[in-house]
């Protein structure tokens, strides 16, 4: 490095020429003058080799300027402080701490930290200089192990990362170098412990029973019977050092066609097996079992069976479409293209053989069928006319198979008069259409109940209408409410009404404390001393049409019957309770004192006559 040191002196004299030195060094290894300065320019340099990071890291030099050329006698002085830190170079290569490292592994594991390599280096922490590098050199052939370097310690980390197989190796023997991100420097060899070697033990454990060829594909033609024996799905147990039994279970059949012997695994047939069935995926048929052993833990593998299914003829032909329509004329273009549909597969199916059947005579005499493919054929009249309605005809339909399979399917055709582009008009369409026997008994039905109903509905009108007429009101006995109690709501008395005597509003059984009263004086709530009223008869009306009429009448009645009790009669309406400041109103007299004039009751009608005769001016008073 460099120092400089100003003078505020003028530099061309002795006043402002400076000169350097070195005071003192710290510290003082490996000796005590390893750096010196250039007298003149303050260049700081090494005086001989033997800087070593890894033993001093930094330098602390002392430094002193003086003018005057240097003359400590007669010039001024100032001192500064040079820091001088020594950088890292690659001196120093990683070494394994012991010479051997061991570790074990269960067979079958990956990512599994099998031991931890560990490493030192003098170098600076976390550079590339002591970050560690771990290689494999021998004893792993076939690539089972790697090493990881922990970023944080260091540290090597012996991971698997391929199973290992107990039953094939049982332990392993590996030869681990050790080096640095970066290279030695220049002149340093590597060190005789960056060598190491690695012993794993291989653990055994129970290895669950393996199928040899899974999946396992084999080929049947459909319809063997049940109890038909179709392979042997055997499977291995891979721990031979250990004698273990392996049984079998059925893991999924769909179907439900198989079953496994549990001790050999042979495979049989438990019902036939149909190649057209939904379970079948493109002629195979696929079924899983479970292999397990008694070991302990116990361990289980599962194999997948693959049946290809050969296709046998078992299938015939069906007609296709079921329902067509032609015109009533024969005509060039009125025909019906027919097919069939098989469920087999080539070569159970097509070219097919169409023919119309020698019974009924009728089909062959109306109806002809000409080939047109080995898939399609045409079915056209063979008359010139034919009544328009819906014919089912019958029509033999066979495969290619061997033997071959035939099939005798109806065809609906609707024979039906046609515009002239050949289409069946709309109402040769209804004309031609038919009703089958079941739908004729149905709509008979549905009309007889309809008749039924109406016919009941009718009698019950005229049965309504007899007792209506019959009834000498408009309402039923039952349904007249005009002598009944009905009870609205019941107002509840005042505090004094919780103990009150009835018996002030019960009615007397006798009636001569009444008649000896002195004439004039009366009560208002005791039943007047008269004979019973006697309502006359009114003839019943055979229907009543006016029900004001009948009102009007009953009116009349009661206004012209002399007999009709007074308002000043018994009439209990509630009971009100005690302790009322005002009397009784029964204590009042009812004697007229002369000075008003009653007369006028006369002119009220015969319902105040009697009152009139006992406040009036007549004889009796």
């Amino acid at each position: 490095m460099q120092v400089t040191a100003t003078d505020s002196d003028d530099s061309t004299t002795a006043n402002g020429m400076v000169r350097y030195r070195i005071l003192s060094q710290s510290p003082h290894s490996p000796i005590p003058n390893m750096f010196t300065i250039n007298s003149e320019t303050g260049d700081i340099v090494t005086v001989a080799a033997g800087l070593d990071r890894e033993k001093v890291s930094q330098y602390t030099i002392i430094v002193q300027a003086t003018d005057m050329e240097g003359n400590l006698n007669f010039g001024l002085s100032n001192t500064a402080t040079a820091l001088i830190s020594i950088t890292d170079i690659n001196d120093n290569p990683p070494e394994l701490t012991v010479r051997t490292f061991s570790g074990e592994v269960p067979e079958n594991k990956v990512n599994v930290v099998v031991t931890n390599l560990t490493v030192v280096d003098r170098d600076q922490p976390h550079s590339p200089n002591w970050n560690a590098v771990y290689r494999i050199v021998s004893g792993d052939p076939t690539g089972h192990f790697t090493i990881r370097t922990n970023p944080i310690t260091n540290e090597g980390m012996l991971t698997v990362v391929k199973p290992v197989d107990f039953e094939m190796n049982r332990a392993f023997m590996l030869t681990v170098v050790v080096s640095n991100q970066a290279h030695l420097a220049s002149g340093i060899q590597s060190s005789l412990q960056s060598t190491a070697g690695v012993t794993i033990s291989v653990q055994d454990v129970n290895e669950p029973p393996v199928f040899p060829v899974n999946p396992k594909m084999i080929r049947f033609e459909e319809g063997v019977p049940a109890g038909t024996t179709l392979t042997v799905f055997a499977a291995q147990d891979p721990d031979h050092f250990i004698h273990q039994i392996v049984r079998y279970s059925k893991l999924s059949d769909p179907a439900n066609w198989l079953k496994i012997n549990r001790t050999n695994g042979q495979i049989t047939t438990m019902a036939l097996l149909d190649r057209e069935s939904m379970y079948v995926k493109n002629n195979v048929y696929e079924a899983t079992f479970l292999a397990f052993d008694n070991g302990s833990p116990q361990a289980s593998g599962t194999g997948t069976l693959q049946i290809y299914l050969i296709d046998v003829n078992d299938n015939a032909p069906v007609l296709m479409p079921r329902e067509s329509q032609v015109c009533e004329h024969a005509r060039p273009n009125s025909r019906v293209n027919i097919t069939a549909a098989d469920a087999d597969a080539d070569p159970n199916v097509g070219p097919f053989v169409f023919e119309l059947p020698s019974f009924p005579a009728s089909v062959r005499r109306n109806w002809t069928i000409s080939r047109l493919n080995g898939d399609y054929a045409q079915l056209r009249l063979r008359i010139s006319y034919l009544e328009a309605s819906v014919y089912e005809i019958p029509i033999i339909v066979s495969d290619s198979g061997n033997p071959p399979l035939s099939n005798r399917s109806v065809i609906r055709v609707k024979v039906c008069p046609c515009d002239d582009n050949g289409d069946c008009s709309a109402t040769g369409a209804v004309a031609a259409t038919g009703l089958g026997t079941g739908a004729i008994i149905a709509i008979l039905i549905c009309i007889i109940i309809l008749l039924s109903m109406v016919l009941l509905f009718v009698v019950w009108m005229k049965r309504r209408e007899k007792e209506r007429q019959a009834k000498p009101l408009l309402i039923d006995p039952e349904d007249d409410v005009r002598d009944n109690i009905l009870k609205y709501d019941e107002e509840g008395g005042g505090e004094e009404d919780q103990d009150y005597d009835l018996s002030q509003l019960q009615q007397p059984e006798s009636l001569d404390h009444i008649i000896s009263k002195p004439a004039g004086v009366r009560r208002v709530d005791e039943r007047p001393v008269i004979a019973e009223s006697q309502y006359p008869v009114r003839p019943s009306l055979p229907h009543p049409g006016d029900i004001g009429d009948f009102i009007n009448d009953g009116l009349r009645a009661a206004d012209n019957d002399p007999t009709a009790p007074p308002y000043d009669s018994l009439l209990v309406f509630d009971y009100e309770g005690s302790g009322s400041t005002a009397g009784s109103v029964s204590s009042l007299n009812s004697t007229s004192s002369g000075d008003q004039d009653y007369d006028y009751l006369n002119d009220w009608g015969p319902r105040f006559k009697k009152l009139a005769d006992l406040y009036g001016g007549g004889d009796d008073d």
